[in-house]
């Protein structure tokens, strides 16, 4: 395990250096626990999360809390964090999310090492800075400073954070499990400011809901033979009959609170001939021209339904045999609310051929989406207008799935609410050189300050 003790000192002497009436926290501060969070590299099959959620354990006993409010859970090479600013009520908790763990992340393909915190040129570069890194590493900050001040939440505010998102979410759904009874979680991992490229804030996306993702197989199996002896029927053949039905088929449109309501904000962002359909399907889901011109559209087509396209296809054995088997992989984002079984079925009703087995992943659940909360959304208005007054902010649905996925399931209602406001330029997630800008840090944490006081009342 690698020493911790120079990142934790100075994490740990930048708090006490914070004045005693310093709000939201320090930012200098929350700059070295980012800075040291992603020196830890915290990758699948490294088996570091627990020393990450060990560092992260040492900045919160720093500010004041103690042994018994903070629990980290071992689960293979992996861990589960969670930490505790006790209420003063029976009110059920909030709990904010985060993750741990980062995609892998080359040395020699990367300018720099990603598992060493550069800051440069108003950037700090490292895998994980953006994704999840940078919100995780504020809502600690945030959490720190709570306690230094010691304020008294009326909810209980719990800081969970998982050590395999970007993996099994095995740590997720035991999160999930043991804190079902939240009264709603706010996700450090979703949501989140967008800004154009002349530095002016564009708008605020909240997340409140994922499609589901689950891939089904479809199978189909011959007996097989000589290819010069060919029979009536091929498995390929058959297979790409099916896979044809599946490629021209378009599921029905469908809208829910978050469409309705976030639609015509962003058709206003968006404006010419796309914004006027966004508008007309936001009006009347029915509207059979805005659903094709939205369906045209790579960037929208999800928004309005549930989507299964081809993904892997393997057939056959040899080149002069008959195939014996062909397989194909369906894979679908489904809208929220709509069960994994239901779509299953609609698959096995367009293809009509009882010799194709359409199998669906058994690790697949449905999540609907969360209500838009009045006490969620105006505190989000809140901080978010403390930065940008009047900006736009969009209630919306992501396609990629996020501890939240499981919270949802779980009947947790979920939220992301990313402190993060960047360039699309400078997105790198997952990708090579992520970075985040050095001056992102101070109003995020004025947005974490915000949301915590005002939503655990």
């Amino acid at each position: 395990m690698r020493n911790l003790t120079a990142p934790l000192a100075l994490a740990a002497a930048m708090l006490a250096a914070a004045p005693a009436h310093a709000k939201p926290a320090d930012a200098d501060a929350a700059k070295q626990i980012l800075k040291g969070s992603i020196a830890i590299p915290t990758v699948q099959g490294r088996g570091k999360v627990p020393e990450l959620a060990a560092y992260y354990a040492g900045v919160l006993k720093a500010a004041g809390y103690a042994d018994s409010d903070i629990e980290i859970t071992p689960m293979g090479e992996t861990a589960t964090f969670a930490a505790t600013l006790t209420g003063t009520t029976q009110k059920k908790p909030i709990v904010l999310l985060g993750h741990m763990d980062v995609v892998e992340a080359d040395a020699k393909d990367w300018t720099r090492d990603p598992f060493v915190p550069v800051e440069e040129n108003g950037y700090i570069f490292g895998r994980g800075s953006e994704d999840n890194k940078f919100d995780v590493s504020m809502m600690v900050a945030a959490m720190a400073q709570l306690k230094k001040e010691g304020f008294k939440p009326k909810r209980s505010i719990i800081l969970l954070l998982s050590g395999d998102e970007e993996t099994q979410m095995l740590t997720t759904r035991a999160l999930a499990a043991k804190y079902k009874n939240a009264e709603f979680a706010l996700n450090g991992d979703g949501g989140g400011g967008t800004i154009a490229e002349d530095g002016k804030p564009q708008y605020y996306g909240l997340q409140a809901g994922e499609k589901t993702y689950a891939d089904f197989t479809l199978e189909v199996t011959n007996p097989g033979g000589h290819s010069s002896r060919p029979s009536p029927v091929n498995a390929i053949v058959q297979l790409s009959n099916a896979l044809a039905k599946v490629g021209a088929y378009k599921f029905a449109a469908q809208q829910n609170e978050l469409t309705k309501v976030g639609m015509p904000i962003v058709a206003d962002q968006v404006g010419g001939n796309m914004g006027a359909a966004l508008k007309a399907f936001a009006a009347n889901p029915e509207d059979a021209d805005a659903i094709t011109k939205i369906r045209a559209d790579p960037e929208y087509v999800g928004q309005i339904g549930t989507t299964c396209v081809p993904t892997l296809v393997k057939g056959g054995h040899a080149e002069n045999a008959l195939p014996q088997r062909a397989t194909a992989n369906i894979n679908c984002r489904i809208f929220p609310g709509v069960p994994v079984e239901t779509v299953r079925a609609e698959l096995d009703r367009l293809i009509a051929d009882p010799a194709i087995k359409v199998n669906p992943d058994p690790d697949a659940s449905a999540s609907d989406a969360s209500p838009l909360r009045p006490d969620v959304m105006a505190a989000v208005k809140k901080a978010v207008h403390a930065r940008a007054p009047g900006l736009p902010i969009i209630p919306s649905m992501s396609a990629g799935a996020t501890d939240s996925y499981h919270f949802r399931i779980a009947g947790v209602p979920s939220y992301g609410v990313a402190g993060l406001f960047s360039k699309a330029s400078d997105s790198f997630a997952h990708g090579l050189n992520e970075r985040v800008p050095v001056d992102a840090i101070a109003p995020a944490l004025a947005h974490w300050d915000s949301l915590l006081r005002d939503l655990s009342k």
